[in-house]
């Protein structure tokens, strides 16, 4: 039998790794909010951490008035990207991971072994393909260029036949079939409420994913007013060797870069906690 001296001290172990893990998290967090109240001279100072003078109005001032408030066209054109492409790549995904739980039809597991190849590409080994594709379509340049490719999330697919298959009982699509309604109507009224926790949390993945996308943007676009956050602030902090002024506004963005990121995980956590009785059958 284990001692209560021994459970204590694996608790305080394991209570001091958190401690440290959180902490180690938390770290470029802290530097960004205490960095984005510094000019460019405390910044190349090297005191980011002293909290002396702090004036973050200052920066953001600055960054909205420059260029004429271009920034803030970013910040709009990542959440078009990041918020419509995630939504709808969710429901893309959790309707084809429905379907391929659900339906029986010929060469669905090698379809399926399609869709897991797709897993296993890196995006930045599609980039050039989808570029030549986008350029042949005529939408190189265009908010299409971003939006089109995200749509597609193999991962997601992957995910959402794996929880049609714990969350969606057969009976329940039944006796929705037996009262009358369609196949649509059978997965939008019950199939998706059901999997509802699944698509805020393959929707948490492409959001995060889609915000922090750099290299596809970097390949489609040219035109800076079409050009997310990601790109934008790397453009600034490419400036920023030759002039310095650069730096409180790159750092500055990207503190408030963060936000819609914590405010998505946060308003949506308890959506997971619903996982843990989604699907159950009365």
């Amino acid at each position: 039998m284990t001692s209560p001296a021994f459970r204590w001290l694996s608790r305080s172990a394991v209570n001091g790794v958190l401690v440290l893990a959180t902490l180690y998290m938390l770290f470029p967090l802290v530097w960004l909010v205490t960095a984005a109240t510094k000019d460019a001279g405390g910044l190349l100072a090297g005191n980011a951490f002293s909290f002396e003078g702090f004036d973050l109005g200052a920066n953001l001032s600055a960054l909205a008035s420059y260029g004429d408030g271009v920034y803030f066209r970013w910040y709009l054109n990542s959440l078009l990207y990041a918020g419509g492409g995630a939504a709808l790549s969710s429901l893309i995904s959790v309707a084809a991971g429905y379907a391929f739980d659900k339906y029986h039809f010929r060469g669905k597991e090698k379809l399926f072994g399609v869709v897991l190849l797709g897993v296993l590409l890196p995006t930045t080994a599609l980039a050039l393909p989808m570029y030549l594709l986008a350029s042949d379509v005529g939408i190189v340049n265009t908010y299409w260029a971003v939006l089109l490719p995200v749509l597609v999330h193999p991962f997601g697919v992957y995910l959402s036949r794996v929880l049609s298959a714990g969350y969606v009982p057969d009976e329940a699509l039944e006796a929705a079939r037996i009262d009358g309604a369609g196949e649509l109507r059978t997965f939008w009224s019950i199939g998706l409420r059901m999997l509802m926790p699944g698509f805020v949390t393959v929707f948490l993945f492409q959001f995060t994913a889609i915000w922090n996308n750099f290299f596809l943007p970097l390949v489609m676009l040219s035109d800076q007013k079409l050009f997310p956050l990601s790109l934008g602030l790397y453009a600034w902090n490419s400036n920023s060797r030759a002039e310095p002024e650069y730096y409180p506004l790159v750092v500055t963005g990207s503190l408030l870069a963060v936000i819609p990121l914590i405010v998505a995980f946060v308003s949506l956590q308890r959506h997971w906690k619903a996982g843990l009785t989604a699907g159950s059958v009365k």
